[in-house]
Formats: C-alpha cells, sequence, structure tokens
C-alpha cells in the first residue's frame, strides 16, 4: 500500500514502518536460522546457533555433476557449519566408489550417508574402513566393514553423524533399527545428533522419528527419492522429514531412464535400469540448531 504523497500521519508512519520491517525480515530470513513457526521477524543471534546442510540421494553422474555445479554457491547461501551428502546411488545408479566418495569431500562434504546399495561396488569395503567420514547402516551384521556412526568436529562442536536402514519392504538382513539406535545413543556424550534413516516405508520412518524426538538433532529420511512436504520440529528439538529426496536426473523414474521403466511396468519383462541422461537437479535440507543444546530450531527443505 503506497503512501499518498504529503501524508504524515502517525497511521501512514506506522504503515511504513511495519512494511520496512516485513522486507527486512524477509531479507534477513535469507542468511538467519528462524525460530520454527514463530514470527518471521525474530531472528535467532548466530553466534547461538549453526546449520547442517544435507543433501539427498545422489544418483549416477547427474547427481554428481549438479552437487559439483552447485554446492559451493549452496554454501555460500547457507552457510552450514556441516554439510551431508547420501552417495549411496552415486555410482550408476546403485553404490558407491571410492573416488567418487573422495569427490565429494573435495566438493565440500564433511559427512557421507549410505544405504541398501552400500556394497553393491566392492572396491567401497575397504574405503569403509580407512578412516574417512563416511557411514554404511549400522544395523547389519557384526563384522561387515565399515560403521553407522563417526563423529566429526568443527568450531567446538561434535556431531554424531547415524546411518540406519528400515526393515519394512527391505532387504530381511537388516536388524531392528529402533534398538539399534538405543544402543548407538546410549552412551553417546554429544547432544548433536544426526540421523539418516534410509527407508521404504512412510510408517516406519514417522515410527522412528517420534522414536527419536528429543535424542536426536535431526531424523531425516532418504531412499524413495520423492521429497515429501511434512518437514517439522517434534517435541524436544528434533527436526524431522520423511524424504529428502534425489539430487539426480529431471524427467525420470526415481533417477532411471523413463522408458525403461515405463516398459518393465507395461511389459513384466526384465529390463537393465540405467540412470536417466538429463540435468540433475538437487533436493536437500537445511537444518538450524542450537549450539548449547543440540535442539534443532527449524527445517527447510528446498530444490535448485
Amino acid at each position: 500500500m503506497p503512501t499518498p504523497p504529503g501524508n504524515t500521519s502517525p497511521q501512514w508512519e506506522a504503515c511504513d514502518r511495519n512494511v520496512e520491517a516485513l522486507a527486512f525480515s524477509r531479507n534477513a530470513s535469507q542468511n538467519s536460522c528462524l525460530r520454527h513457526h514463530e514470527d518471521p521477524g525474530d531472528i535467532l543471534n548466530p553466534m547461538s546457533e549453526y546449520t547442517i546442510l544435507f543433501l539427498g540421494d545422489v544418483v549416477g553422474r547427474p547427481g554428481r555433476n549438479a552437487v559439483k555445479e552447485n554446492l559451493t554457491a549452496l554454501k555460500l547461501k547457507h552457510n552450514p557449519l556441516f554439510t551431508i551428502i547420501n552417495g549411496e546411488n552415486s555410482a550408476g545408479g546403485v553404490g558407491i566408489t571410492s573416488a567418487i566418495a573422495e569427490e565429494f569431500l573435495a566438493n565440500g562434504a564433511d559427512a557421507i550417508t549410505l544405504g541398501n546399495h552400500a556394497f553393491n561396488k566392492r572396491e567401497i569395503e575397504g574405503y569403509l574402513d580407512s578412516g574417512k567420514p563416511i557411514v554404511r547402516p549400522h544395523n547389519m551384521s557384526p563384522g561387515v566393514p565399515g560403521k553407522g556412526l563417526i563423529q566429526i568436529q568443527k568450531q567446538g562442536i561434535q556431531l554424531a553423524v547415524m546411518n540406519l536402514c528400515g526393515r519394512v519392504m527391505m532387504d530381511p538382513m537388516y536388524g531392528d533399527p529402533f534398538s539399534t539406535f538405543d544402543a548407538l545413543t546410549e552412551n553417546l556424550q554429544t547432544p548433536h545428533r544426526f540421523l539418516d534413516f534410509h527407508c521404504e516405508a512412510t510408517s516406519e520412518k514417522i515410527a522412528m522419528g517420534y522414536h527419536c524426538a528429543g535424542r536426536a538433532t535431526a531424523v531425516v529420511g532418504t531412499h524413495t527419492h520423492v521429497t515429501t512436504a511434512d518437514e517439522t520440529i517434534l517435541s524436544g528439538g528434533t527436526a524431522y522429514i520423511t524424504d529428502v529426496g534425489m539430487c539426480g536426473p529431471i524427467n525420470s523414474v526415481l533417477g532411471m531412464d523413463r522408458d525403461v521403466i515405463l516398459r518393465r511396468f507395461r511389459h513384466g519383462l526384465p529390463e537393465k535400469f540405467e540412470v536417466a541422461n538429463e540435468p540433475g537437479v538437487i533436493s536437500g535440507v537445511k537444518i538450524c540448531v542450537e549450539k548449547d543444546t543440540g535442539r534443532a530450531k527449524s527445517i527447510e527443505r528446498f530444490r535448485v
């Protein structure tokens, strides 16, 4: 609403101040975390909070290229203290190689999470035991290479990064993820705890969110490659989203060539899945966290 020329009444001055305050809060929100479901002008003190940037399942070369081309700009925009990438589909759509893992770290990732395709490229086994910041699902048999919990530290914040797989409509080899989370966190000293729950069933992911509420900084779902619109802060300050989505090719079926998938659905005959040869997009979430408590204050999804 524009101010009429020459009108300086208190009512119009108050209107101008409100418009200016709204414009300021909108600009400020691009660089600061906002309190969840509170007034946009209520900006948190940046000295008391930090940001986690998480990118969903990277699918094949289009996904890797999207990360390589956009991650620097995303980090400049969101200024995360920690950047985490799920890379379990990054090598030809299934699995990851040590070279790709190193590429993610060189591009700016602080940690890499995996999922049910963690071992599709067998060469990764040695890399998982190399001390690099990469986790595979922890609820696997004892003796499997790698681990499902690592701790990374920056600016005095120690972040525990965990990876678990669900069991509903997944490989039966995985153990109970709920009791596994309990065991992982029983003696964990840091309150800063990030869980990538790689899971098919929406219900199992939601249940895990409630199971971890107040005991994890964030529980983010991966695996389905389709972003859900249910991001929220659960009781106790746990950021939650059922699925972050994928970093992969547009005009595809979950990152795979749509013509191949259509033939499979229509004819029921075996088809070799191939990553779609399309430009890649990035799907992720930005999570703002209290430094002192490890409680999440907001979660925001994005797609670029």
